[in-house]
């Protein structure tokens, strides 16, 4: 992918998250408590399976 393609998706998923945050405060914080959630989760489980190979 050249670099022209790279730095304009990366500074357009900057602008879309500055715009996101600014006129939809509410909608960017459910969004980030799920992604936050889910992470939590992900690693909760990893941790389970870790400790289910140990024991």
């Amino acid at each position: 992918m050249p670099v022209f393609v790279k730095k304009l998706l990366t500074w357009g998923s900057v602008a879309f998250l500055i715009y996101f945050v600014a006129f939809r405060p509410d909608g960017a914080a459910q969004m980030f408590k799920a992604i936050g959630a889910a992470l939590i989760a992900m690693f909760q489980g990893f941790g389970d399976f870790l400790t289910t190979l140990m024991t």
